[in-house]
């Protein structure tokens, strides 16, 4: 799977902000959830997921605390890459 990443580094905090369809978002807990553990695992970081509406503004999903951090912050501030999940 190929996919956008930001590492961020706050403060003590390093986290991952990963961009993932609506349809994960939308879906049910228990599948945003294990899509976070994917994510934390795969990076080695906590993550924290991300949507964006038409109008490109974000929707966060994760642990409260970081989703918190990311609440002033432009999404193009981020420090974007792609990325390829390896196999599991």
């Amino acid at each position: 799977m190929k996919g956008r990443v930001a590492l961020v580094g706050e403060d003590c905090s390093r986290f991952a902000v990963v961009v993932v369809r609506p349809t994960v978002m939308s879906g049910l807990r228990k599948e945003r959830d294990e899509a976070v553990r994917s994510f934390t695992a795969e990076f080695g970081v906590p993550a924290v997921l991300m949507v964006q509406n038409s109008r490109g503004t974000p929707t966060y999903y994760g642990r409260d605390d970081l989703v918190g951090l990311l609440a002033d912050v432009r999404v193009d501030q981020l420090p974007w890459r792609e990325f390829t999940m390896r196999a599991a």
